[in-house]
Order: structure tokens, then C-alpha cells, then sequence
């Protein structure tokens, strides 16, 4: 009974011997459903891969042109003005009075500019010209104009933070052309802001290098202004009587002779 009862190892290797094939028919119906799908995704990418071409796009031409286009956006836009100040303007400090400044604005580009002033403080500010339209490096002067308001509790502008800012924006144009401000309303997508400057009051009683420069750009903006306001000189041959041309040392010349004339009759 006691020799009934002993299992043998005889038993356990033949269980083991035909558990083994059940494990290794399992695995290998793993791997090979794995491998299945692999094949499955590679062909169905090749696919894609030939449709993209047959349709005449590059996935890879795609990525390259996004980076490009971010690249480009994150580039710093190329200025088609050089200001003088270049990002500040300067008003002398009289409260109560309508002050001015002046900046230099030139075209660096080499195609026709127009600019355009913005401030935010419309009401109390204006600008001359308020914009133009400037040929490859021409440049001009424009005065700004600003009312101070007389300070509250003894306060000095010009120790203080001023809020008052200006901004100057451009836009490439064909040609010669009259400037209106609706071509940056039209063309939003083409204007670039050139620069903010902001406002710094200067104390007059204190001589600086800015209030003398300030002053020199200043006569120059008045004596441009007064060229302009003159009437263009007519410096070639005047037409009179019926079509005859005659330069001004001929018309000297009779003059010359008429009066030649009048002498001698009142010697006789």
C-alpha cells in the first residue's frame, strides 16, 4: 500500500513532457502575431510614403518649409528707417506752453518708403508732417507738438516716468506717389512698426548735448519749412510778346539801349 501511494519521477517528466509543447506553440503564436502586425504597419507606411509622392508632395519638403516659416517669424524685421533720436523724443519742459521736438527720419531702403506717426495722446500732440513718402536715401526733419500741463504737486516730469509715447511705422511702396494714410489701413500686412519712442521732458535752465541737439534739428526743420513755403525760381528763357524767347542778357541788353536812347534825346 505504502509502495501505491509513492509517486515516481517518471510521472512528473512525462507531464512535463507534454506541457512543453503547449508553452512553446503559445509563444510562438505571440511572435508571430506580433511580427504580422509589424508588417502590417510597415507596408501601410510604404504605402503612404508612395501615395504622398504619386501625389506630388514631400512629407519631408513640408517640415523643412514649417521650420522655415517659424524661422522667419522669430527673425528680426529689417528696419527701412534710421531715426535720429533714435528711440526717444525731446520736449522742453515750460508747463502751460505748446513745446516741440524734432526727429530725423531717414530711408535707408533702396525702394520708396512711406511713414507714419501714431501717439497716444492724440488730443494734446500733432505731427509735421503727421507722414510722407521718402525716395531711396532721402530724409527729412519733422517737428512734433506738445501742449505741457502745468504740474500737480510740484511734480518734475523729467524725474518721472513720462506715459506719453510715439510710434513710427513704415511701408514699402512702388513709386512716387501722393501719401494718404489709408494705404497702411490697405496694406496692414506689409506695415512695419519701425519704433516707440518715448517721451523724456528736458529741464531748459540746464544746458545738456540733447536740448542743443534738440535746437539745431529744430532750426533746420523751420528753415526746410520756409523753403518750401517759396515759389520755385523760373530760371529758364521767358516767352513774350508772340513767341519770342528771349534770354535775360538780351532783355538787359535793350533796356540797356532804350535808356542809351532817352539820354540822348534830352541832351539834344
Amino acid at each position: 500500500m505504502a509502495i501505491a501511494d509513492q509517486k515516481t519521477p517518471s510521472d512528473g517528466k512525462i507531464l512535463g513532457f507534454f506541457k512543453l509543447p503547449f508553452r512553446h506553440s503559445a509563444s510562438e503564436h505571440s511572435t508571430t502575431s506580433s511580427r504580422s502586425s509589424n508588417g502590417h504597419h510597415h507596408i501601410q507606411h510604404q504605402l503612404s510614403q508612395t501615395n504622398s509622392l504619386v501625389d506630388g508632395s514631400n512629407p519631408h519638403t513640408a517640415t523643412s518649409s514649417s521650420v522655415s516659416s517659424v524661422a522667419r517669424s522669430l527673425l528680426p524685421t529689417r528696419r527701412r528707417l534710421r531715426l535720429d533720436p533714435s528711440s526717444k523724443l525731446y520736449f522742453p519742459y515750460e508747463p502751460g506752453k505748446q513745446v516741440q521736438s524734432a526727429i530725423k527720419i531717414k530711408n535707408t531702403s533702396k525702394s520708396y518708403v512711406a511713414f507714419k506717426f501714431q501717439t497716444t495722446a492724440p488730443k494734446s500732440c500733432f505731427m509735421r508732417p503727421p507722414g510722407a513718402i521718402l525716395a531711396p536715401g532721402e530724409s527729412l526733419i519733422a517737428t512734433v507738438f506738445k501742449f505741457v500741463e502745468p504740474p500737480e504737486n510740484n511734480e518734475k516730469p523729467f524725474d518721472q516716468k513720462n506715459k506719453l509715447k510715439f510710434k513710427i511705422m513704415s511701408l514699402k511702396v512702388k513709386g512716387v506717389m501722393d501719401y494718404a494714410p489709408e494705404l497702411f489701413d490697405e496694406q496692414k500686412d506689409q506695415t512695419v512698426v519701425e519704433q516707440i519712442l518715448r517721451v523724456v521732458f528736458l529741464d531748459v535752465e540746464r544746458p545738456t548735448p540733447a536740448l542743443e541737439k534738440l535746437r539745431r534739428q529744430l532750426a533746420e526743420a523751420e528753415a526746410a519749412l520756409e523753403a518750401r513755403k517759396k515759389p520755385p525760381e523760373d530760371t529758364g528763357p521767358k516767352i513774350i510778346g508772340e513767341g519770342l524767347v528771349i534770354d535775360e542778357w538780351k532783355e538787359r541788353r535793350e533796356r540797356y539801349l532804350a535808356r542809351q536812347q532817352v539820354e540822348g534825346l534830352d541832351s539834344v
